[in-house]
């Protein structure tokens, strides 16, 4: 954010503070002495600096931050903490993020604790109601106050809730003993998350799922992690449930690393030793992890299992993509297939509505019915909310158009945004440099409450006026996630907003790069926020690594470029235009092609568009797409090509196709300019 945009917020919010609270108005020269106690303390929390926080709070009383302070101060020392000092803490900072997720940090420690009695009463106060493991210790309480008379649901619940963790938790395993305990989970349910998590590199978490259906053998789990190739060699095959659940996951943990090694390990020795659902599990593994690779036998090894429901909602994903692009024509059957064995809740996400609705209508003879039904399914997606939803739009004949801009927020609606406490904190907190500090109080006065504080959520009136408040001060990443959570009313000047536009636009049009596909990469890389930089050392609106800067500055002339420069706006937007451009022309104009190389490397989508010795079928976009091997850049791809044709919808001011855009990938034309190798 440039200087003058950071003073006028300030100004912004020092104002509002004063004019809600007066005590909190401060000379120029006090107000920096005071933010700078605020830094210090910010920094001593994640120090985890006990003494220098209690010696600095005293120094924080009356900064319009805090709460954050006493929050920092508290936190770091909760576990020696009274009851009384904690509820002391609540009455000084009501109806506060902090205050919430203070309490959500004490319900924790508590069920840690097994102090029930205190985290049911304590419970009923919290706002949030967000977090999954605090969730499975309240179904617990549940649980243990009501056994086999407690709601059915618990169980479902609890199962959604631990199968979706990765990291080991204490709240869903304990609700998750307790229910294998009251014989409401089965023993195949531990041990198929305890699958899971082995593929997912998680040993600490499947030991702990072991530890439920099988203490005594809790540690072998770690020997099979550690050394998959050892532990099968040392054990046989054996009809015990525990000795063949740990051969099944080291059969994973060597599937993880080589597909091709688990495949000829399954054929040539465990295959008959296993039952049938473990081998079917295996070998969705094995599938999984060939179609990650994009190998042409993915489906091969999907094609062993003989029942999809014996196959997990992640695997069943992989099995489509594999059949999406198993040669010109998809094998639609195989998608239909697969996807209807879904569960429920997986098959209504946008991706697998508009799948299966293309499956069914590839079918030889389409009867009536058929057609009802795919158009229903097609319609309940269909709009200009993102990817498939935008595809949804144009399979049923509709191009990407603006829709009607809803009221601007009115002077009232945007007054009481103004005026909420936790949106003038979090301005306040970006503005001084503490934005991941204020994006989470943010995130929590527009996406966990309502405009009130209290538990629920803003309406779309409420939400446009926030998002319009954080558009006004220019801190464009809370103007577009707060205007993305509307429901009904949609306004795309606050979603696809277009700072720099004079700037971008001229060199867009210098190099001749389409614009909206700058603007549509650059909202995805850094929401318009000039100082971002990424865990991998990206930085800039267009995220641009140094070494990439310093060889495409080289590229496009500009000779006194330094490594400093790279935030500065207009050579940030120079070198990344220059970048994607040479990108853009690499891949023949290819725009999926370009934004998978600009996220993760040339090398990788040079290789995920014909992985077979360069030669592969030629695939809609959106099949390529939806078979990008890693989740970031798929979903990256996917936001990028969707956000340009909005911005082109805004900018031309007339009807789009997403379709267009995505094009067909294929192996590279043999007739087209020599590919640049050299591209970082």
């Amino acid at each position: 954010m440039k200087v003058r945009a950071i003073v006028s917020l300030f100004a912004c919010v020092l104002l509002t503070l004063a004019a809600v609270q007066p005590s909190l108005a401060a000379p120029a020269s006090s107000t920096a002495q005071a933010d700078a106690v605020i830094t210090d303390m910010a920094q001593a929390f994640k120090r985890g600096d006990r003494k220098r926080l209690s010696a600095l709070l005293p120094q924080a009383k009356g900064h319009p931050l805090e709460p954050w302070a006493a929050y920092w101060e508290l936190k770091a020392r909760l576990d020696e903490a009274s009851h009384q000092e904690i509820r002391s803490f609540f009455g000084r900072y009501p109806a506060t993020y902090q205050e919430d997720r203070l309490r959500n940090d004490w319900l924790l420690l508590l069920g840690q604790r097994r102090d029930w009695t205190t985290l049911s009463d304590e419970h009923a106060h919290y706002r949030m109601r967000d977090d999954r493991e605090l969730r499975c210790y309240i179904l617990t309480v549940e649980l243990l106050e009501k056994g086999a008379q407690a709601n059915p649901g618990i169980a479902d619940e609890v199962r959604k809730n631990w199968m979706g963790m990765k990291e080991a938790d204490d709240g869903c395993t304990l609700a998750a003993d307790r229910l294998y305990f009251t014989k409401q989970f089965t023993s195949l349910d531990i041990w198929r998350k305890a699958r899971l998590m082995v593929e997912h590199n998680r040993p600490r978490s499947a030991r702990n799922a072991v530890q439920i259906v099988a203490p005594d053998s809790a540690q072998l789990v770690t020997d099979a992690f550690n050394n998959a190739d050892k532990f099968l060699a040392k054990h046989i095959a054996a009809p015990q449930k525990v000795r063949q659940e740990l051969l099944v996951m080291a059969l994973i943990k060597v599937a993880t690393a080589d597909a091709d090694k688990a495949d000829k390990l399954m054929r040539n020795k465990w295959q008959p030793y296993l039952t049938t659902e473990e081998r079917h599990w295996v070998w969705g593994v094995i599938g999984r992890q060939a179609a990650m690779r994009l190998d042409d036998d993915a489906l091969a090894h999907f094609s062993r299992v003989a029942h999809d429901r014996d196959l997990n909602d992640d695997m069943l994903g992989w099995k489509v993509r594999a059949a999406l692009r198993a040669g010109n024509t998809p094998k639609w059957l195989v998608v239909e297939n697969a996807i209807a064995a879904m569960s429920p809740e997986a098959r209504k996400d946008p991706t697998w509505v508009y799948w299966h609705a293309r499956a069914m209508l590839a079918r030889k003879k389409i009867a009536p019915q058929v057609q009802q039904d795919t158009t229903a399914m097609l319609e309940s997606i269909a709009g200009v909310r993102g990817f498939y939803e935008q595809l949804a739009l144009e399979e049923l004949g509709r191009k990407i158009t603006v829709p009607a801009r809803p009221p601007a927020p009115s002077a009232e609606e945007m007054d009481a945004a103004r005026r909420n406490p936790s949106l003038q904190r979090a301005l306040y907190a970006i503005g001084m440099g503490l934005r991941a500090e204020g994006v989470r109080e943010w995130n929590y006065a527009t996406n966990l409450v309502d405009a009130q504080g209290k538990a629920g959520m803003m309406n779309d009136r409420e939400l446009l006026a926030a998002a319009q408040h954080a558009c006004d001060n220019q801190v464009w990443d809370r103007c577009i996630n707060t205007s993305e959570r509307t429901r009904l009313s949609i306004d795309f000047e606050q979603r696809f907003p277009m700072p720099h536009k004079d700037a971008v636009l001229a060199r867009s049009r210098q190099i001749n790069l389409d614009p909206a596909y700058v603007y549509g990469l650059i909202r995805q890389e850094s929401r318009f926020i000039t100082d971002a930089r990424s865990h991998v050392g990206a930085s800039g609106l267009m995220q641009v690594m140094p070494a990439t800067a310093k060889w495409t500055a080289k590229k496009i002339g500009l000779t006194q470029f330094t490594a400093d420069q790279i935030n500065d706006r207009d050579t940030n937007i120079a070198i990344g235009t220059g970048y994607l451009k040479l990108v853009l022309d690499s891949f023949e104009g290819s725009m999926p092609l370009a934004a998978g190389a600009y996220n993760a490397g040339p090398s990788r989508s040079r290789r995920w568009r014909a992985p077979s010795n360069g030669t592969g079928p030629v695939l809609e976009g959106a099949i390529w797409a939806e078979n990008v091997p890693f989740n970031e850049t798929r979903d990256y791809v996917k936001k990028v090509l969707s956000n340009t044709t909005n911005y082109a919808a805004l900018i031309t001011g007339q009807p789009q196709s997403l379709k267009a855009r995505l094009g067909l990938v294929g192996p590279r034309d043999a007739t087209a300019p020599a590919e640049n190798l050299d591209l970082p």
